[in-house]
């Protein structure tokens, strides 16, 4: 059992170094490593979420989805960051392949899943549910910063897929928390 345990993460392993590989062979230039790092800065410590949820608390009209985003940023950051990254303890391409040379300074946390995947998609998913042209806007801005990572070498597309899958459970469950407890 655990020699078909192996199998299966050296296969997904071997996956995500090919996508890895061709992003880094044949989508970095001079541009995106200029504005790549930009990006993923938007969602270092879910800072730009935390400022949109601050902004959507302090307008009447928009409260019950600060409150939402709140919500559902709390738990993301206790399941994802609290949680599973010790747990799994999945070190970085980064630290596994020291040969690439990164844009930005190697994170010392571990890498599954992708926190800034995780709370930028748990806020692309409330806002989208709460207001579709927020939604929409924070949609695009969390698949930049999700494929941001991958274009910095710090995390593997499994991590930012763990993320997406584990923010929608998240953004839907913050939703019902909050539909049910806030008036």
């Amino acid at each position: 059992c655990k020699r078909e345990e192996d199998s299966m993460i050296n296969f997904i392993t071997n996956i995500d170094f090919s996508i890895l590989d061709f992003i880094q062979n044949h989508l970095r230039n001079g541009v995106l490593d200029w504005l790549m790092p930009k990006i993923s800065m938007l969602g270092n410590a879910g800072v730009i979420w935390i400022v949109i949820s601050i902004v959507l608390l302090s307008i009447k009209k928009y409260r019950k989805c600060g409150i939402t985003l709140v919500i559902g940023l709390l738990l993301g950051l206790l399941i994802g960051n609290i949680i599973l990254k010790p747990l799994v303890a999945r070190p970085r391409p980064c630290w596994i392949n020291s040969d690439i040379a990164l844009l930005i300074a190697s994170p010392k946390d571990f890498s599954f899943p992708s926190g800034h995947t995780l709370s930028s998609f748990i806020a692309a998913i409330i806002l989208l549910k709460e207001d579709k042209k927020f939604g929409y806007v924070a949609m695009i801005l969390a698949i930049l910063i999700a494929f941001s990572r991958m274009y910095l070498y710090v995390h593997f597309p499994s991590d930012i897929l763990a993320g997406v899958v584990l923010a929608i459970l998240i953004g839907f469950a913050a939703i019902r928390i909050s539909r049910k407890f806030i008036k």
